[in-house]
């Protein structure tokens, strides 16, 4: 990268990539710019995986121009900046996680998982991006009460979601 800008807007929807992608590429490339999403997808299974790609910050393309002033100067300094749709739509996810029984991907995730995949490894052979396994992985912690991987394999057998082979 011949340009080193301090801050990079990026859509999620590309004609030859998507966003996710491009911000990992450059995070895996060194570039040290500051990625701030600016596109009309608000979805959770846009969001999340930016966010934890790497993004800076999250807007939404309507936003008005006066915020996105703001918020390219907040990424330039290393401030996180979320839109206020952004910001309702992860609040929610906090104070109302997701419950109920698992969905068949996140049962296929957890499967691999108690057979001792990898996130990487998981995505490959599930054709799925690693960040999607996280997002699963997550998910099933959520729905299951705990916090780690070993935890939700463990909790998984004695609710019957997952049986030992034999």
């Amino acid at each position: 990268m011949r340009l080193r800008p301090d801050v990079i807007l990026m859509d999620l929807r590309m004609p030859r990539t998507d966003g996710v992608t491009a911000i990992k590429e450059l995070a895996k490339r060194g570039v040290t710019s500051r990625v701030l999403v600016l596109t009309t997808y608000d979805t959770d299974s846009d969001m999340l995986p930016a966010i934890q790609a790497g993004a800076t910050g999250y807007l939404l393309k309507d936003a008005p121009r006066d915020e996105l002033f703001r918020a390219v100067e907040a990424a330039a300094q290393g401030q996180a900046m979320l839109s206020p749709a952004v910001a309702t739509r992860l609040m929610g996810q906090m104070r109302q996680p997701a419950s109920g029984p698992l969905s068949q991907r996140e049962l296929e995730v957890l499967e691999l998982i108690a057979q001792g995949s990898t996130n990487r490894e998981a995505a490959k052979r599930l054709f799925i991006s690693e960040a999607t396994v996280k997002t699963h992985l997550l998910h099933v912690y959520t729905k299951l009460g705990v916090n780690d991987r070993a935890a939700a394999v463990a909790t998984a057998f004695s609710q019957g979601y997952l049986t030992p082979r034999g």
